[in-house]
C-alpha cells in the first residue's frame, strides 16, 4: 500500500428527521444537546458508524459492535488473543517488543491502524496504547433542535401471568429530533500514519465510509432515511503540515440558516471561502 501523499482534512453535514442521532443513556436516551440547546453526537459514535461501514466492506475491525460480529469472538481480549501473531509476542511478557506488538495490531485491523487503541487486558503483563491519525470532533448542529418526547405502552405481555390475564401495559418513551443539520469535522495526521502505517488506500476507504456514514444503519430510533449525508468536503493536501491550520480550513465552511425556524437542509445557505489552501473535492448527495 501507498503512503500517505498529505495531510487530510474533512468537514461533512448531515441532516437528521424525526430520529434519534445519538441517545444520552445517562439522560433517559434523549437526543445529546448542549445547554444551550443544539443538538450532539459525540465522535465515539460517529466512529462506530465508520467502523461498520469498514465491516460492511469487508475489512479487519477491531472494536466490533455485540450485534455486528463478525468472528464469533465475544470480547476484545478473546479478539486478540485470537490473533496468533499478537499473542506470541504478548506472551513474553515484560520482555515483548511494544512496538513490534503495535505494528501486528496495525496490520492486521483498519481501525486500530486509524483511531488507535489501548490494549490493556487482565492476565497480561504488557499493555499497548496506539495513536491513530484519525481525529473526530464531536459534531454540533447549526442551530438548536426540537426535541420531540412521545409516551410508549406495551401491547402484549412479556410473561405469562398466574390467571391467564393481560398484565397492566408497561409505560416508555421515545424521543426523537424534528429536524437538524449537524457538522462533523476531523482530519488525518501524516506523522502518525506513517507510525500506524495507515496508507492512501485506508484514507480512501474512510471517504468512502464518510460518503455511506448510514447504510445498514437503520433502527427504532432511526428509520431508514431519516438520517442522511447532504454534502462532503474533502481536502487532500500535499503537505505534511500544510501552511493553513486545520480550524482555518474547517472555519471557512459556513454555514447559516435562511429562515427563522429551519425545516429542511435547503433552509440553509453554505458557502466556501478558500482559506488559502488546495481546492476541496466537493460531493453533494441532496
Amino acid at each position: 500500500m501507498s503512503e500517505l501523499k498529505g495531510k487530510i482534512d474533512f468537514l461533512m453535514l448531515i441532516s437528521v428527521r424525526d430520529a434519534n442521532p445519538n441517545g444520552d443513556p445517562l439522560n433517559g436516551n434523549r437526543p445529546r444537546e448542549s445547554f444551550e440547546g443544539f443538538g450532539e453526537m459525540s465522535d465515539v459514535c460517529i466512529k462506530r458508524k465508520i467502523r461498520n461501514r469498514w465491516q460492511d466492506m469487508g475489512q479487519n475491525i477491531f472494536v466490533q459492535s455485540d450485534d455486528r460480529k463478525s468472528d464469533g469472538f465475544g470480547s476484545l481480549k478473546a479478539r486478540a488473543d485470537g490473533y496468533e501473531p499478537l499473542q506470541v509476542e504478548i506472551k513474553k511478557g515484560k520482555k515483548a517488543n511494544r512496538d513490534l506488538c503495535a505494528e501486528i495490531a496495525c496490520q492486521k485491523w483498519l481501525d486500530v491502524r486509524s483511531f488507535g487503541q489501548v490494549f490493556a487486558f487482565k492476565g497480561e503483563e504488557v499493555s499497548l496504547g496506539i495513536r491513530g491519525p484519525i481525529s473526530i470532533h464531536q459534531a454540533v448542529s447549526i442551530s438548536p433542535v426540537d426535541i420531540v418526547s412521545t409516551q410508549i405502552t406495551k401491547s402484549v405481555n412479556g410473561e405469562d401471568t398466574k390467571d391467564g390475564s393481560r398484565a397492566s401495559d408497561t409505560m416508555g418513551m421515545k424521543h426523537r429530533i424534528g429536524f437538524g443539520l449537524y457538522v462533523v469535522k476531523g482530519s488525518v495526521n501524516v506523522q502518525l500514519a506513517e507510525k500506524t502505517g495507515f496508507s492512501q488506500e485506508d484514507a480512501e476507504l474512510l471517504k468512502e465510509a464518510l460518503k455511506t456514514l448510514f447504510e445498514n444503519d437503520a433502527s427504532s430510533a432511526r428509520p431508514e432515511g431519516s438520517m442522511e449525508v447532504c454534502r462532503l468536503y474533502w481536502w487532500q493536501h500535499q503537505d505534511k503540515t500544510p501552511s493553513v491550520s486545520t480550524a482555518k480550513i474547517h472555519r471557512s465552511v459556513i454555514v447559516r440558516p435562511v429562515v427563522e425556524r429551519p425545516k429542511t437542509y435547503s433552509d440553509y445557505k453554505i458557502i466556501y471561502e478558500n482559506p488559502g489552501c488546495v481546492e476541496p473535492e466537493v460531493y453533494d448527495f441532496v
